[in-house]
């Protein structure tokens, strides 16, 4: 309680005064509560009613205004103080009189601290902890706040008790972005380096190099400023994109160059040189058309990335975006600095020839003898061409690919669904079991652990249901075996086991409502044949298709249930609605919050509720119920009895489905 409490109203309200946070949902621990328990004997025995007990608890602990008096020529403020924060306080609480003597709560009920009623658990590195899901507003930079958060985190660490830590994250989805980040940055240096060596080594000119290598910078600046001037995020996808173009931003600029430096050197060799501008000028003019075309076809085929749909469509449209900007950059680059370039660079050389290079002479000469002996075995060459193609054609129908490539997030995802029915508690006993078996593996840095759903959670996970989440050292074994172990660990515990990454699991779900990568919906009225169906499937694909892992059917089971069903002849005959007494069930099985006690910013609420024991089958039947006439037993109202249904019904396009 007191570790949930530190979450609740000393964590949660400082992350959230953080911009860009959208919600903070603690899930572990108990939330506390002033529970109180009634004893239906001792009630009826003293002639009390519960519309009495939850009147006097309502009125608990009440402050209230007295408005103002004038006193001594000054104005006072009237309060009329009836708040309290201890237990003894609500034990001693009249609810009626008997005799003439008052009746306190204890005397009619249990009044002690509980835990709310709770349906989700959290464990760390195999031992119970309170973990807060923390996440950003759409458009917030994710590295930013993430750096903000551990420094509120740091800041909330100096302050906590002895013993709690406060600033241990388990995921960073900041992380898989720095990494993105990291290599996007890697891969245009490369390639700026590689591009800087092939011109070099056709060129053999270090100034027509230095003027071709100016475009990929502009380009690139010149795609900043123009996403920033239409409000275009700049991300991984996009980065992605500039980094595919590198090695054409230059292809322009190259063109142009060569034109310009080819037009002077053949106007030194005049008598009569031109001017070095009207040189240039036209130059560049000859092969603009031929360089705007070649552009606008590279753009066109780029097109088709923004017919795409879902999240492909989402995914690639920002990296399609981005190509075309920076290859159009680098056009206007090309027609008008390149040029100017050359006019301060190029007419003050003291010597223009331009003979091939080592490297060119040898490439054409290469060429010519290929070409020579082609044209001499053409029916050979364009034999061995056909089959060519007709071998790539059959090869590509059995080649191994994917629309989008693999994530390696560094952090893995293990989703455990055991029977629905399980108890919240023996569901979060197997969590522990499973978080111990994992950091078991050497690979595995740390484990954090989601059983059931947090109370603020929009995700209506049952207790059956666990989520972990695994950190990876870098290096050690491949990925592959990694998973392998991981699966074997897990085997032997009651549950199906789907591994993934945090994000892949995220845009599977976007895809199909589903968190697995491939996923088969059955539609249908009848629940029975619906899991008929989905087995036999799920059976098939095993037996008949390889390469499948994590094969399981969705939980859609009966679970028992304790049904209490109002008989309306019975309750009419007795004068008891059967809203009244759905509504007074609820509040005594169920709980209800009748008020709040609070201490400083921290509110709890008064709850309640019959005690375990009272909610039993037998128990309930012989619950004494309120009626104009007198106390009945519920029994003589409704039928009390253990039953079974389905623990949940999924619906797709207004039809039941089930999904393998």
């Amino acid at each position: 309680m007191q570790l949930r409490e530190i979450a609740d109203w000393t964590m949660r309200p400082r992350l959230l005064t953080i911009p860009g946070i959208s919600q903070v949902i603690p899930i572990g621990g108990e939330v506390r509560q002033f529970r109180v328990m009634p004893d239906m004997d001792r009630l009826h025995a003293l002639d009390l009613t519960h519309e009495q007990l939850v009147l006097a608890l309502r009125q608990f602990g009440v402050n209230a205004g007295g408005g103002y008096v004038d006193q001594a020529g000054r104005e006072f403020l009237i309060r009329n103080i009836g708040r309290t924060t201890s237990l003894e306080d609500l034990r001693n609480a009249t609810v009626g009189f008997r005799e003439g003597q008052p009746i306190a709560l204890r005397q009619v009920a249990e009044v002690a601290f509980g835990a709310r009623f709770k349906r989700g658990e959290a464990g760390v590195d195999g031992g119970p902890a309170v973990i807060l899901g923390i996440g950003k507003q759409p458009g917030a930079d994710t590295i930013r706040l993430t750096r903000a958060v551990e420094e509120a985190l740091a800041e909330l660490q100096r302050g906590m008790p002895r013993g709690v830590v406060a600033d241990r994250v388990k995921f960073r989805q900041a992380d898989f972005i720095e990494q993105s980040i990291a290599n996007l940055q890697q891969v245009l240096a490369e390639a700026f380096v590689v591009v800087a060596i092939v011109l070099f080594a056709f060129l053999l000119n270090t100034r027509t190099t230095f003027i071709s290598l100016t475009a990929i910078p502009l380009s690139i600046l010149l795609t900043a400023i123009i996403f920033a001037a239409f409000g275009l995020s700049i991300n991984t996808m996009t980065l992605g994109g500039i980094a595919i173009a590198v090695g054409e931003l230059v292809d322009d600029a190259v063109v142009d160059v060569e034109n310009i430096f080819r037009r002077l050197r053949e106007s030194r060799e005049k008598a009569a040189p031109d001017s070095a501008l009207h040189v240039i000028a036209a130059a560049s003019s000859e092969v603009r058309s031929g360089i705007v075309y070649a552009t606008l076809i590279i753009v066109l085929v780029f097109l088709p990335l923004f017919a795409l749909s879902g999240i492909e469509g989402r995914l690639f449209a920002p990296l399609g975006v981005a190509y075309i900007v920076s290859i159009l950059c680098s056009l206007l680059v090309s027609i008008t600095v390149t040029p100017v370039l050359c006019y301060y660079l190029l007419p003050r050389m003291g010597r223009m020839a331009h003979g091939d290079g080592w490297l060119v002479r040898k490439l054409k000469g290469a060429n010519d003898r290929a070409l020579r002996w082609a044209f001499g075995h053409r029916s050979l060459v364009l034999g061995v061409a056909a089959g060519g193609v007709a071998i790539a054609g059959i090869a590509a129908v059995y080649l191994p690919r994917a629309f989008l490539p693999a994530f390696n997030e560094g952090t893995i995802v293990i989703s455990l669904t055991y029977q629905p029915g399980i108890s919240l508690a023996q569901s979060d006993a197997l969590g522990t079991v499973a978080e111990r078996l994992v950091l078991a593996v050497p690979e595995v840095k740390g484990v954090g652990r989601r059983t059931g759903r947090a109370e603020l959670d929009e995700h209506a996970e049952g207790v059956h249901t666990s989520e972990l989440d695994l950190d990876l050292r870098e290096g050690g074994r491949p990925r592959d075996e990694v998973l392998a172990d991981i699966r074997a660990r897990l085997s032997a515990l009651p549950a199906a086991v789907n591994l993934g990454q945090p994000i892949s699991h995220r845009l599977d779900h976007m895809l199909s409502g589903v968190r697995a990568q491939i996923a088969l919906k059955v539609f249908g009225d009848d629940l029975d044949t619906l899991r008929t169906l989905s087995e036999t499937l799920r059976a098939r694909l095993a037996a008949n298709v390889p390469g499948l892992a994590d094969l399981q059917l969705e939980r859609q089971v009966r679970v028992p249930q304790l049904r209490i069903a109002v008989d309306h002849e019975r309750a009419a005959l007795y004068g008891v609605s059967a809203a009244a007494l759905t509504e007074t069930l609820q509040s005594l099985t169920g709980g209800t919050a009748i008020s709040q006690i609070m201490d400083g910013p921290r509110r709890f609420d008064v709850v309640l509720r019959l005690s375990d024991a009272d909610r039993t089958t037998a128990r309930l039947a012989e619950t004494l119920v309120e009626a104009p006439g007198g106390r009945v037993p519920l029994r003589m109202l409704a039928t009390v009895e253990e039953s079974d249904g389905p623990n949940q019904i999924l619906r797709e396009g207004a039809r039941r489905r089930m999904v393998v």
